[in-house]
C-alpha cells in the first residue's frame, strides 16, 4: 500500500451531507503551495466543488502563502483544477446537474509524495436529518457508557 500522509479532514462535511460515492482527485498546485501543504497548512472548511466548462475545479479551499516564498507565492483561496479521467468527469457533471447533487472534499493528503483529494458526491441534509444524526450519536454514546460500567 502506498504510504499516505493526511494533512486536512473536512469534518463538516459528512454532518451537512449524505456522502454517496467518493473519488480520488489530484490537484494542480502552483510551486509554493505544494511547500505550504508539506508543512500541513490547508483548511477544506468552506470548500466546494463546481464543473466549468467541462472540467471540475475547487473552489474557497484555503492554503495559506509560504513563509518564505516572497514574490512566488499565489493567492491562497484561488480556484484550483481538480485531475480526474475524462470518464469520471463526465459522470460527476452528469449527477450535478441532473441529479441535483454536491461536489465536497472531504479530505486533502499526499499520496507517494503526489497531492490528493478525496471528493465526496452528495446530497444536503435537512435539519431534521441533522437532528436525527445528533439523536443517534447519543444513544450510541450513552450505550457504550452503559456497557463500560458492566
Amino acid at each position: 500500500m502506498a504510504d499516505t500522509k493526511i494533512i486536512t479532514t473536512n469534518r463538516r462535511a459528512r454532518f451537512d451531507y449524505d456522502i454517496l460515492e467518493s473519488f480520488e482527485a489530484g490537484i494542480e498546485l502552483k510551486g509554493t503551495e505544494v511547500k505550504s501543504l508539506r508543512n500541513g497548512h490547508a483548511s477544506l472548511s468552506e470548500s466546494y466543488a463546481r464543473p466549468e466548462k467541462g472540467e471540475i475545479f475547487l473552489y474557497h479551499m484555503h492554503i495559506p502563502p509560504y513563509e518564505f516564498g516572497n514574490r512566488f507565492n499565489v493567492d491562497s483561496l484561488r480556484p484550483r483544477k481538480l485531475l480526474l479521467h475524462k470518464a469520471q468527469i463526465r459522470r460527476l457533471i452528469a449527477e450535478v446537474t441532473q441529479r441535483r447533487l454536491a461536489l465536497i472534499p472531504l479530505k486533502l493528503y499526499f499520496k507517494s509524495g503526489i497531492a490528493k483529494v478525496e471528493l465526496g458526491v452528495g446530497k444536503g441534509k435537512k435539519r431534521y436529518d441533522k437532528r436525527h444524526a445528533i439523536k443517534k450519536r447519543e444513544a450510541d454514546r450513552e450505550l457504550r457508557k452503559q456497557f463500560r460500567k458492566r
